[in-house]
């Protein structure tokens, strides 16, 4: 068995299951934890999707994409998930007081030499690091959307992480294939999220002082940089609560009101139109129209 063996991932959503399944995908045993049996249903066909993607492009072979399948097991008690685990990675909700809960019980159930990871998208683990017993054997490793074309993880140790561990946590990011992008210094959204934070944001006050509507921010965007989707595609994407999540992080690190998640967001979130998830956001889903072949030249 393999030092980080078996995996094991806390949360099933959307990019818990794609770490999960990018793990078995490089030979590692995985246990998928939720408090959901949905969710782990959810992730179950989901990542019946993505290895049916991978065997159709060539990616895979069937042989391949049956055995990375047969690998991920999936847990609705987190002790059973984690206590075996050489690695966890926590893929909750962005929510501080969530994670700290998470990371407390993981302290409790895991094997001492168990490194143990957040995915949060824009929390240090220096927040949450004191709700364990070992602060040192945690560390943010964030991965991106799809991470089998997204081949990076963004690595950030907090105030008392070792260099053991970071050095383990790099060694397990090669192995299953992403290139670990070093964030120097404790960085609130890491390195891309600060990025996408500030387009993100600016992209919904353009909308919000009625400059533009979102498809024609989105058309600009997906014009000029050759791109699928534009912004309010992909806060679609990503769950438009998530998103008003990780602004509420900023808010109540800085305290700043210009930090506060903007009303065109919030509203949406009133009506329940939260992305892809509930089947309608900014755009209407199953097919949104910006997927349509003369949209982004404002025929359809």
């Amino acid at each position: 068995m393999r030092p980080f063996e078996p995996v094991c991932v806390v949360g099933s959503g959307y990019l818990g299951t794609q770490i999960g399944v990018t793990c078995a995908r490089h030979g590692y045993t995985v246990n998928m934890h939720d408090v959901s049996k949905e969710a782990l249903m959810s992730s179950k066909k989901a990542i019946d999707d993505y290895v049916l993607e991978w065997v159709s492009v060539g990616d895979v072979s069937e042989d391949e994409g049956n055995d990375t399948k047969s690998r991920i097991s999936f847990h609705e008690d987190l002790a059973d998930a984690a206590h075996q685990a050489g690695i966890v990675i926590e893929a909750v909700v962005e929510r501080l007081d969530v994670k700290r809960k998470v990371f407390k019980r993981l302290d409790e159930v895991c094997r001492g030499d168990a490194v143990i990871a957040t995915n949060s998208s824009s929390i240090r683990v220096s927040k949450i690091e004191d709700a364990t017993s070992s602060p040192h054997r945690v560390l943010n490793m964030h991965f991106y959307g799809y991470p089998w074309r997204r081949r990076v993880v963004e690595l950030m140790r907090g105030s008392s992480t070792s260099d053991e561990v970071m050095e383990k946590a790099r060694g397990f990011s090669r192995s299953i294939g992403l290139n670990p992008l070093m964030v120097l210094q404790e960085s609130t959204g890491f390195i891309f999220n600060r990025v996408w934070r500030a387009v993100k944001k600016e992209c919904l006050r353009v909308v919000g002082q009625g400059v533009a509507s979102f498809e024609d921010v989105d058309r600009a965007w997906m014009s000029l940089y050759g791109t699928a989707m534009g912004p309010f595609g992909m806060m679609d994407r990503v769950g438009l609560d998530v998103v008003r999540d990780i602004e509420m992080v900023y808010y109540e690190e800085s305290g700043d009101p210009s930090d506060t998640p903007p009303g065109v967001l919030l509203r949406k979130i009133e009506l329940g139109e939260l992305g892809v998830k509930t089947g309608k956001g900014f755009y209407s889903y199953p097919d949104p129209s910006y997927m349509e072949p003369r949209w982004l030249y404002g025929d359809a």
